[in-house]
């Protein structure tokens, strides 16, 4: 059974690296919308009888390229594909896991069972926002992790008296591991968030006063997590050079660019699992998940363990 890479419109680039790196063809298909506005797609190899694996994350504008997703994967089933893998470097609604004030979607649980209703058989994605997003799947979800590529990519530029920081609670476990890697210390802010794009700080736990720091996170949306989290490290005292911020999946959505720009950061470490921003005014270093997400695809092939790939909290 022959390996088959597909990929929709939202990381073509990543796709087209992963098939170089598995030396398979990188499947070209049509992707295009009627005057009405109405999705078309059309795959143009034939992959009867194939194992097909479809790159799409799920980055702005979300819905649309979920859609996207839906749309490949009932053209592979009726194309005759024999397996379906859909790869979502980034799993958008995954922070909509339950309701917080009763007369909302599980948002979460509801694409959840979309995907399978798409006849896609299994899931890769790359850092989910909450390790329990995963019971949310009837399917079998592979979860990898971009944090010991991101260690390695920070670790030449990094003060061995740094403190790793998790700038909520929900981070911590993300914080602890590149701790561990980069043999630093954590230190831990306690936030409440009041919308989708404001947070307050209430406390710092931990020794930040004279080091250098590396603020950590699973994702840069707007902004606001990081903004927050830096201003509370500098009236703590923390040195306000050789600031560092590292996140999987860096979005840069609405007014981030203006927020990250006042703040005193030497550079930012994120991922490929969406596309880079163009004509970024801050330092950047984008780490490509290419090596890791061929080796996953590669393995769920030739039925082989993902043990030694898999994240783990």
């Amino acid at each position: 059974m022959s390996l088959e890479i597909l990929s929709g419109s939202a990381n073509s680039a990543l796709a087209e690296n992963i098939a170089k790196n598995l030396g398979v063809r990188f499947d070209q298909r049509t992707l295009e919308r009627f005057p009405d506005g109405e999705l078309h797609i059309e795959i143009h190899e034939s992959i009867r009888g194939c194992d097909v694996y479809l790159i799409q994350p799920t980055c702005p504008p979300v819905d649309e390229h979920f859609f996207e997703l839906f749309l490949l994967a009932d053209a592979c089933r009726r194309a005759g594909a024999t397996h379906l893998t859909a790869v979502i470097p980034y799993f958008g609604y995954a922070r909509q896991d339950r309701r917080a004030h009763g007369r909302e979607p599980v948002s979460t649980r509801l694409v959840a069972d979309l995907i399978a209703a798409s006849c896609i058989e299994r899931v890769v994605v790359v850092d989910f926002h909450s390790h329990a997003v995963e019971s949310a799947f009837a399917i079998p979800v592979e979860h990898v992790s971009a944090i010991p590529i991101l260690a390695d990519a920070i670790r030449p530029s990094v003060h061995k008296d740094a403190v790793v920081v998790s700038p909520d609670l929900g981070a911590v476990k993300m914080a602890e591991r590149y701790a561990k890697l980069l043999d630093l210390s954590v230190a831990i802010i306690h936030k409440s968030r009041i919308s989708g794009a404001e947070v307050t700080v209430q406390r710092i736990v931990g020794d930040v006063r004279d080091r250098e720091i590396v603020v950590v996170d699973d994702m840069i949306t707007t902004g606001a997590t990081i903004e927050k989290a830096i201003l509370a490290l500098l009236e703590a005292g923390c040195s306000s050079s050789g600031i560092k911020v590292v996140a999987s999946h860096g979005l840069f959505v609405g007014n981030a660019v203006d927020r990250l720009t006042r703040l005193p950061i030497e550079k930012i470490y994120v991922s490929d699992s969406v596309p880079a921003p163009e004509r970024f005014p801050l330092p950047i270093q984008v780490s490509s998940l290419t090596a890791l997400l061929a080796e996953t695809i590669q393995r769920l092939h030739r039925l082989e363990s993902l043990g030694d790939v898999l994240a783990h909290e």
